[in-house]
């Protein structure tokens, strides 16, 4: 830990680099750091926090509020200081700035700032030409972190503009460009202009994002064109089951692999791999076969599940390794014929 920057009264941000002086593994504009505090007499607590640091920089930032009851958060804000060393896995997650020229939409609301925050800092740093909308949600300035470091950035943009909407109901606002006092309704978001080829990041509570992106929908953008990362108070993941239908686990759609059987052993489902999948878990969810998921990226192990026969490849390699004789679905693609329990 080589600093510890206070950013609003609740939100702190911790500066890290590795122990040994290496280089730092690159990290993609919108993914996270999985920090694991200790716990005594137990294996310690795993949280994930989204890098606020321009990608490439020469530490990594991860900027944390501060929550009543979370445990790993308040560890953070009362233990750690300057010096400190902590556990850190590398970057990792799937909710990234895509590298393409359409417009983009960054919405975040509270302490979802921090992965398009880093996607903001990206695009400065390319004097992207793109059209950029940052438009953000916040109770009031004196709980807005950086706003003055999005400000500097936005100027630095072209193409980009700026919208900030403040909740607190007693606030008092002059008659600013771009801010509003209320909350984001769909038809603000609609008068925005965002063309039907943008693509929007958002991150934030579920509601905020449930509001963004019906409103994103009704103005024309695709479901592929709206990327979402939820973060919560108590934990940094949404456990869930994939949804079932109203029929039996079944072929998935479309012509049917030709890479490596995979039998799904208590479904009685077997198929054909394909490349069309990223995952073992997408293929179980393409065919409807029930299957336990939470982090999707080899961090918390809820999907593991027992391999009977075969072997895999990680793309995304786990945080820990799975036990003897187990698979993570979520981030593992079959390299032969495989039986899973599910």
């Amino acid at each position: 830990m080589t600093q510890v920057v206070p950013e609003t009264p609740t939100v702190s941000s911790f500066l890290l680099r590795p122990t040994d002086s290496q280089a730092l593994p690159p990290a993609a504009p919108g993914q996270y750091l999985t920090v694991r505090i200790p716990e005594e007499g137990r294996p310690g607590l795993v949280r994930s926090y989204s890098l606020s640091s321009a990608p490439g920089a020469a530490e990594y930032r991860i900027s944390v509020k501060r929550e009543d009851r979370g445990k790993v958060s308040t560890y953070l804000h009362t233990h750690l200081h300057t010096g400190d060393v902590i556990e850190a896995a590398a970057p990792r997650g799937t909710f990234v700035l895509a590298d393409d020229h359409t417009p983009v939409a960054l919405f975040s609301a509270g302490i979802g700032v921090t992965p398009v925050l880093a996607m903001l800092h990206q695009l400065a740093h390319e004097h992207s030409s793109r059209a950029v909308w940052w438009v953000r949600t916040a109770r009031d300035p004196g709980q807005q972190p950086f706003a003055e470091e999005a400000r500097h950035l936005l100027g630095r943009l072209p193409h980009a503009r700026a919208f900030i909407y403040y909740t607190a109901p007693d606030l008092e606002i002059a008659g600013e460009p771009g801010i509003t006092h209320g909350r984001m309704t769909s038809d603000g978001i609609r008068e925005l202009g965002i063309p039907a080829d943008a693509h929007a990041y958002l991150c934030g509570p579920e509601g905020f994002m449930s509001t963004v992106t019906s409103a994103l929908q009704r103005a024309g953008l695709s479901s592929s064109n709206i990327h979402t990362e939820v973060f919560g108070a108590l934990a940094a993941i949404n456990p869930g089951i994939t949804q079932t239908g109203s029929g039996p686990p079944h072929q998935p759609p479309g012509p049917r692999g030709t890479g490596p059987s995979v039998t799904f052993a208590r479904s009685g489902l077997s198929t054909g791999w394909s490349e069309r999948y990223a995952t073992l878990l997408e293929l179980a969810e393409a065919c409807e076969v029930r299957t336990r998921w939470s982090c999707r990226t080899g961090v918390c192990h809820t999907c593991a599940t027992p391999l009977l026969t075969g072997q895999v490849e990680y793309t995304t390699q786990p945080l820990e390794d799975p036990a003897s004789g187990e698979v993570l679905p979520c981030c593992s693609i079959p390299t032969t014929d495989v039986l899973l329990d599910l």
